[in-house]
């Protein structure tokens, strides 16, 4: 019997692995449609389950940390090489936010709980066009309140219960409001859908130094939160980098999503590589004037005897000799 289970999660995790395919329309057609994409500032629901006691001042640091991290995205969608030009817009996000998105549901899909949003068609439509895109990808920072087990430092002692979260939830769209993309997106693999920050903690150390089996969840501090998504990465050296650790990761399990190799780059990569005979064919002709030169210089003698003068080869036989007698003269002051 266990041998059958694993064989079953084995063919399973094999079929998940095979179908690499992230996007709601073909690779191809994504890479046709989409050459130019705007990323629209990082907007806040500020109507969904955000249970902080002093939201409004989270909000207004939620908001001046995306700000701060935005150019981050860019540089991340700008190396996957996909498209010709993703440009940050410059938008007001309370508004935009109000002219694009029109509602969210609570989702629960492989067992992951999220936030998934729906557009307003005309307004998306109207956003792309003024700004001269092909898509644009909107991305919302959420409140989301889930069951989650919590763990000590110390690994012993643990709590299962609701905690209140910021996620994120993101979506490529089309001028006609298609979703071309979207994250998080069960459909390609097992995605890790990583929160931006718990807004709340399990106290262990209160229950512990109270003796009782019962612990308290408390919201963390603004200052804590703060310093939770400005902690720095570090690379493989242990050294601290100037990325945010929480910010880079959530950006590249999305650029992760959105990069992918289309055969028609390789095409287009083979075409490129075609003329580099005919950079041969022209070196040849370069060449082609030091034998017609000696061809020439039959009708005209004096030609073929001015032409050595000027070619730049016997000066460098002329030179060679005199690099002995400076070179010793040379190493004399060094020794």
């Amino acid at each position: 019997m266990k041998r059958f289970v694993f064989c079953l999660l084995f063919v399973a995790g094999t079929m998940l692995g095979c179908a690499q395919n992230h996007f709601n329309i073909p690779a191809e057609n994504f890479a046709e449609k989409v050459k130019v994409l705007g990323v629209a500032p990082l907007l806040i629901d500020t109507d969904s389950d955000i249970n902080y006691p002093q939201k409004d001042l989270l909000l207004a640091l939620i908001s001046d940390l995306n700000r701060k991290y935005e150019p981050l995205l860019i540089r991340k969608l700008q190396s996957t090489g996909n498209f010709y030009a993703v440009t940050l817009q410059a938008d007001e996000p309370r508004q935009l936010f109000t002219s694009l998105v029109a509602r969210h549901e609570k989702r629960d899909d492989a067992n992951t709980q999220y936030n998934k949003y729906f557009f307003k068609n005309d307004g998306i439509g109207a956003y792309i066009k003024n700004n001269r895109l092909d898509a644009v990808m909107v991305i919302i920072v959420n409140g989301l309140t889930k069951a989650s087990k919590i763990y000590s430092s110390n690994l012993l002692t643990s709590l299962e219960s609701d905690f209140n979260f910021l996620t994120v939830s993101a979506q490529i769209l089309g001028p006609d409001g298609t979703v071309l993309w979207e994250y998080p997106n069960f459909r390609g693999r097992l995605l890790p859908y990583y929160p931006l920050v718990n807004l709340q903690y399990p106290n262990f150390s209160e229950s512990e130094a109270n003796q009782t089996s019962k612990t308290e969840v408390h919201f963390k501090t603004l200052d804590g939160i703060r310093r939770t998504l400005e902690q720095k990465k570090s690379d493989l050296l242990l050294r601290e980098t100037q990325e945010p650790e929480i910010y880079g990761r959530v950006f590249d399990e999305m650029t992760a999503l959105i990069k992918h190799s289309v055969d028609r780059q390789i095409k287009s990569g083979a075409t490129d590589a075609k003329p580099l005979p005919p950079v041969n064919e022209t070196l040849k002709p370069t060449a082609a004037p030091e034998t017609a030169a000696p061809a020439a210089a039959d009708p005209a003698p004096p030609q073929p005897a001015e032409t050595p003068v000027q070619v730049p080869s016997p000066a460098n036989s002329v030179e060679t000799p005199e690099t002995p007698a400076t070179a010793p003269n040379e190493i004399v002051p060094a020794l």
